[in-house]
């Protein structure tokens, strides 16, 4: 066979070869090994029953989304919510499925856009509490507390550094035992944990959620820039199906079915002083 015609019919013949090839790189990460907060229930949290894994809100929606990729998820817990952002960071584990956006992540992870979940960040008083707290002006003066888990944005965080009086507890049961002791007149906690909480200590007759929420922090998927499993095909499949769930009803079915099981496990003796 003569030079030219060696070198045609090579050519056609990877040609041929390209789209297996694509399917090969589309496909060479079936399983993604997965961590998060152990502690941001009812999006994420330990699961007692097996503690080496997560369970909650946001491992839901990822293990269906993963389901319709074809790919295997493993949601593991990997420690505290630093020792989860580490394991990630080195491509130990691949993804973080409930990361707020965080600029200085950017280095190292790659966010994954629309957030999987969103919580809404809410003012908690005393019922019969006369001071309006609809606004972050409204608590300038007043002395508050948040949980050290309660995760916020960053320009939120840097407002409450700035301008609150807010004592950070090591527990929102912590935080909410200060006011109803009337040690502080209110408490920022997301939502659905503090009515799941409030119901479980049996405040939720003393307590009173303020109307609007003052923040609404993202939870994002994040995978590791160190992951083998990053690649544009992933990032883009994972992208479309958060874009789908943004869409859907899914995300609140998923919040309200794991709030009843966080509720549930509250109700253990063992259980609620650890939230």
């Amino acid at each position: 066979m003569s030079g030219p015609r060696l070198m045609l019919t090579s050519l056609v013949a990877g040609l041929l070869m390209l789209p297996s090839l694509a399917a090969v790189a589309a496909g060479k990460c079936d399983r993604l090994v997965v961590t998060g907060s152990p502690d941001a229930p009812p999006y994420l949290w330990r699961d007692p029953q097996d503690p080496k894994h997560l369970m909650g809100a946001s491992a839901d929606l990822l293990k269906e989304a993963a389901t319709q990729m074809g790919v295997k998820i493993e949601l593991l817990f990997a420690g505290k919510r630093s020792q989860a952002l580490e394991e990630v960071r080195s491509g130990r584990m691949d993804m973080l499925a409930d990361t707020p956006l965080n600029a200085s992540e950017l280095e190292s992870l790659d966010f994954i856009h629309p957030p999987i979940a969103q919580n809404e960040i809410m003012v908690w008083t005393r019922v019969g509490h006369v001071q309006p707290f609809n606004a972050l002006a409204d608590l300038h003066g007043h002395p508050g507390a948040i949980s050290e888990k309660t995760r916020v944005s960053t320009a939120f965080d840097n407002a409450i550094k700035e301008h609150l009086s807010v004592e950070k507890q090591p527990t929102l049961t912590q935080a909410f035992q200060k006011l109803m002791l009337g040690q502080v007149e209110f408490v920022l906690a997301g939502r659905y944990a503090g009515m799941a909480l409030a119901q479980t200590l049996g405040m939720d007759k003393d307590l009173l959620v303020q109307p609007l929420p003052l923040d609404r922090p993202g939870l994002y998927l994040a995978l590791s820039f160190n992951s083998a499993c990053n690649d544009s095909w992933l990032r883009g499949q994972l992208a479309k199906k958060m874009t789908e769930l943004a869409a859907s009803s899914r995300s609140s079915e998923a919040v309200t079915r794991n709030l009843e099981l966080w509720k549930a496990q509250l109700q253990q003796p063992t259980s609620a002083t650890h939230q």
